[in-house]
């Protein structure tokens, strides 16, 4: 059965595919638990494996399907030519309101850059292939409607050249992780491309419509109340507490949005909270709260499962009483697993094998 989405419908999906549109990338309140959704450097950015798994229902009180799903999983071994990591990514979602389907599929690659003993840099590159597709049969056309009976008719209009589209996309980024001497004080601030060749994502033969480079920087920082690494791996009942403050900001086709908050963690349990605000190009702006809660639990030592949930509440403009968005993440983590024998990447600064607080995982 149809969708009883009438002409107004139909005319913003397929407005959406004209030469002069341009679309920006779905965003992840949980910055935290996606990064390498954001930016490739972070593949391989810690020792050992971590897998991520998050879902995202965007304003579930339209009748339409908004829902994103992200997967990730990495690989950090100093053995590894350049020291740096392998990762995999795979993201989809809906667009235009909901008609449009959207995989991507991509690997990526972090190279390490030791500086100091306290700091280390890290670059990656990513390349992806993505698949758009469009049903055109969720449509309904207003030749197929009548005044008295509905959608009863068959609509004359004949669907575009393919309702599928593939394209490769390319993404890079670069980051700075460092700590204090004690340990007790680490951060990773950051920046990428996405997009790097506009890849035209146009289901017309006849027309273009280039998918906008976007643009993202970052910084966070995490702080414990005690001494030593900020390493997360113990049994959470003597762990000092560990602030997480941090920001990003993203830029898409004169679109900018912006996140900055802070969670914290003690006895395994992690809270915290996000303001998250978008403006510029002719968009009217917005501005949300996303509320963290979460869990972690180690099952084996070096091994440990989170799970995460936030909630965005609008605060500010047209998005208010469409119901939010609902963010679900699970993380595994395999802190000391590699894949790789020994010899290639050493034990230079900021190389060691396992330990030493820039091998200890970021807060997530």
């Amino acid at each position: 059965m149809k969708r009883p989405i009438f002409i107004t419908a139909f005319l913003f999906g397929f407005l959406f595919l004209l030469t002069s549109a341009r679309g920006q990338d779905p965003n992840y309140s949980q910055f935290f638990s996606t990064p390498l959704y954001y930016n490739p450097a972070y593949t391989g950015v810690n020792t050992g494996v971590r897998a991520r798994f998050t879902f995202r229902d965007q304003w579930p009180n339209l009748p339409v399907d908004f829902r994103s799903y992200y997967f990730s999983a990495d690989l950090g071994d100093r053995n590894l030519p350049g020291s740096g990591g392998l990762g995999l990514i795979v993201n989809s979602n809906n667009e235009g309101i909901g008609f449009i389907k959207d995989l991507s599929v991509g690997l990526s690659i972090g190279v390490r850059i030791p500086i100091a003993a306290t700091v280390v840099s890290q670059v990656g590159i990513k390349g992806a292939i993505v698949q758009k597709s469009i049903n055109w049969s969720d449509f309904v056309f207003s030749d197929q409607l009548s005044a008295k009976y509905g959608n009863i008719y068959q609509s004359d209009f004949v669907p575009t050249d393919a309702n599928t589209k593939v394209f490769p996309d390319f993404g890079a980024g670069g980051l700075i992780q460092f700590t204090n001497p004690e340990g007790n004080i680490s951060g990773v601030a950051g920046f990428a491309v996405d997009h790097i060749f506009t890849p035209d994502e146009s289901f017309l033969s006849s027309a273009a419509a280039h998918l906008p480079r976007k643009y993202i920087a970052h910084l966070d920082f995490v702080i414990s109340s005690g001494g030593g690494s900020s390493g997360m791996y113990s049994n959470g009942s003597t762990d000092p507490l560990k602030i997480n403050p941090g920001i990003i900001y993203q830029n898409q086709n004169n679109l900018s949005s912006m996140e900055v908050g802070f969670n914290m963690l003690k006895f395994n349990i992690y809270l915290g909270g996000w303001y998250k605000s978008s403006f510029g190009g002719g968009y009217a702006g917005g501005s949300a709260v996303a509320l963290v809660a979460g869990y972690r639990y180690t099952f084996a030592e070096n091994m440990n499962i989170k799970f995460m949930y936030s909630y965005d509440l609008y605060t500010t403009g047209s998005l208010q009483g469409l119901g939010g968005a609902h963010e679900i993440s699970v993380i595994l983590e395999f802190d000391k697993m590699t894949l790789f024998g020994g010899g290639g990447g050493g034990n230079s600064p900021g190389r060691s094998m396992h330990g030493g607080a820039l091998e200890c995982p970021v807060f997530y």
